[in-house]
């Protein structure tokens, strides 16, 4: 079941002349809805905000979109919840209209409860060759032009594969094709800086909280792929799937290991059920 509102209405449609669609003028926020709360709703909108404030598209109003976002789940629990914010319709050509009228766009899509984490025991990843542009007026928003992430993820289709790492047009690795990634190198917790590209993810923003929160040190470098090749552990996290820890890449394995659990059994008590033992 998938339930979508366009500007508060369901039987919305969405103009061929929104900037969203002709141009990617916009951002999008995905959000874990567990046991019927959308989880770390508070940090997505602050995302949200900043880029809306970042691009120049007015600010949504935070109590409508969760309104919206209750009226689309419905009696559904368990899911994935969207948010998608456009510039809005637009005349002809790049050049933003003085006056904008943002599109609101939220839809929930509800999934079995049952089903754990597929990421929770440890996942394969393969070095992607599409690479991420470097521009820092986008580094770390979630713009809706994702077509490098899409090219990237075409890249394989065998399920043995979970995720792809990409990096950036100078050679360094940056991020998942949907996750931030995560080294440990001498009890030191290793993440990319995204001052340049890469989303400053919710979950990311989570696991660096509870690093702090448990004395990990932590260190934000350029990540080369010597680096990769020489961390003690691995791992990756996005929204709705807390921490998958990296059993292999290439040749490399790795284990997982004690900091990464650590940070697992926190994200666990904060509720990201993904990453409960067993």
């Amino acid at each position: 079941m998938t339930t979508w509102l366009v500007n508060g209405q369901r039987d919305g449609r969405l103009s061929p002349t929104d900037r969203g669609l002709a141009y990617g003028d916009g951002l999008f926020e995905t959000i874990a809805l567990r046991t019927g709360r959308l989880r770390f709703l508070d940090y997505h909108f602050e995302r949200l905000v900043f880029g809306c404030e970042r691009l120049g598209i007015p600010v949504p109003d935070t109590d409508q979109l969760t309104q919206e976002l209750e009226t689309a789940r419905e009696d559904c629990t368990d899911g994935t919840a969207k948010i998608i914010i456009t510039r809005g319709v637009g005349p002809r050509g790049y050049r933003p209209p003085p006056a904008a009228l943002p599109t609101r766009v939220v839809g929930v899509t509800a999934t079995d409860a049952s089903v754990k984490s597929v990421w929770r025991e440890g996942i394969r990843v393969r070095l992607c060759d599409t690479r991420l542009s470097e521009n820092e007026t986008f580094g770390g928003m979630k713009t809706l032009n994702r077509l490098e992430q899409v090219m990237a993820r075409n890249e394989w289709r065998t399920p043995d594969i979970a995720e792809g790492l990409m990096m950036t047009d100078s050679g360094h690795v940056i991020c998942g094709t949907a996750s931030n990634l995560f080294l440990v190198r001498d009890d030191t917790l290793l993440t990319p800086s995204l001052e340049r590209c890469g989303v400053r993810g919710v979950m990311r923003r989570v696991i660096l909280e509870e690093a702090e929160r448990l004395g990990i040190v932590v260190q934000r470098p350029v990540v080369t792929r010597a680096m990769l090749a020489a961390a003690e552990e691995v791992f990756v996290s996005n929204s709705l799937q807390g921490i998958g820890p990296v059993t292999a890449w290439n040749d490399e394995r790795y284990g997982v290991g004690e900091l990464t659990r650590a940070l697992m059994a926190g994200l666990a008590e904060r509720g990201v059920q993904e990453c409960t033992a067993g």
